[in-house]
């Protein structure tokens, strides 16, 4: 999110721009250890919207930007279990169809044959859209910072917060464990680490850290995609969600990546793999996809999710601190959602106002002091 705001802002002609990263490489974060999903199946018209610019670009990333990020749209398939899902999925298909987006409502049988392999006992529907798909994450924030950087925006990396300055309530600066940097405007696009930057301006914002597994398979060779029993997993990067367990899976070079959430995890910053987890994960992933029964983990880490209460993202201006901006709470789809987000942030930034194609009062920070929510359904 930092590193597409930073683009836009510079593609707009803003080039005073200091991108400040803790760490020593950039999406060392919740973006380097994400699936690299991208998808237009969500259930508001605002993410569809976000879905639908983002993959635009996505489509003609190396072209526009210069960088490859190695998109594959072999599709999302969405498993559907019960008949509460069912109708869900049933009217977000016809917002999204509305909206353009080509998806459609498919059979078990035709699922099990989009994704060799996957098993489909208890499905009872799923959705599938072909223009879905993965990318490379450490790809797409690396092309958007050498861009923005080429444009003259300033990178400080292992370069850590640690205060916000304030001049009645507006921002005044940034303190860092390197000096202080003066500035009436802040993007705070820390993503877990969101709220803890919002306390030193003062200001409560309601996201949570919770902890992600991600596994990976040792390689499948191609002579080994019909193991030992006879079964088979899918040959391109397609993207299996059991919506009713959130149970995931998508092919990642020669083996296959898989996680699902622990409805049981508090919140926290926790990063270390919780290895009994995989215990719960493993009936769930061989039920869907049998041939993990006949595979070992070649490698296994966690990330954080950044969550808000309703499974929607903060994008915009704070209004009690003029100049404090936030880009964050995606709750699980951020990192494909970036190039809408940044694009519609930097826009705010640069006129003052909100850009013309975009409705923020799903997205703003206000939202939470009272009134109607509109909660993200599809949330993995």
């Amino acid at each position: 999110m930092g590193a597409s705001t930073a683009y836009h802002l510079a593609r707009r002609g803003l080039t005073n721009i200091i991108l400040v990263e803790r760490e020593a490489t950039l999406g060392a974060g919740s973006t380097g250890k994400n699936a690299g999903g991208v998808r237009h199946q969500f259930s508001t018209e605002s993410n569809i919207k976000l879905s639908i610019e983002s993959i635009r670009l996505f489509e003609r990333f190396h072209d526009e930007i210069g960088y490859e990020i190695d998109f594959h749209q072999d599709g999302y398939l969405f498993l559907i279990s019960s008949e509460a899902d069912l109708t869900e999925f049933e009217r977000s298909i016809k917002l999204q169809r509305r909206l353009g987006v080509p998806v459609d409502l498919i059979s078990p049988g035709d699922a099990g044959s989009l994704a060799p392999g996957l098993e489909v006992d208890g499905v009872i529907a799923a959705t599938f859209c072909g223009r879905d798909g993965i990318c490379d994450p450490n790809g797409v924030t690396m092309g958007f910072a050498k861009a923005a950087r080429a444009a003259g925006v300033e990178i400080l990396r292992e370069t850590e917060v640690t205060g916000i300055m304030l001049n009645r309530g507006a921002v005044a600066g940034v303190e860092t464990n390197r000096g202080a940097i003066s500035t009436t405007c802040i993007v705070n696009a820390a993503g877990p680490y969101s709220r803890n930057i919002g306390s030193m301006a003062g200001i409560d914002i309601p996201i949570l850290p919770y902890r992600r597994h991600i596994f990976i398979t040792e390689p499948i060779p191609e002579s080994a995609r019909e193991l030992r029993y006879g079964l088979s997993v899918p040959g391109d990067h397609i993207m299996v969600i059991d919506f009713e367990t959130s149970f995931y899976f998508h092919r990642e070079g020669a083996g296959i990546l898989y996680g699902m959430s622990d409805p049981d995890e508090p919140p926290g910053y926790d990063l270390t793999v919780k290895w009994e987890f995989l215990e719960k994960v493993t009936p769930v992933a061989v039920k869907r996809l049998p041939a993990l029964a006949d595979t070992s983990i070649a490698h296994a880490w966690a990330g954080l999710y950044e969550v808000t209460p309703d499974a929607m993202p903060i994008i915009g201006l704070v209004e009690s601190a003029p100049g404090f901006y936030i880009i964050g709470g995606f709750s699980g789809h951020g990192f494909q959602h970036c190039p809408a987000a940044g694009r519609i942030l930097a826009d705010m930034i640069v006129t003052g106002s909100t850009p013309a194609d975009f409705e923020p009062a799903p997205f703003a920070y206000g939202r939470f002091a009272g009134g109607s929510r509109h909660p993200e359904y599809n949330v993995v």
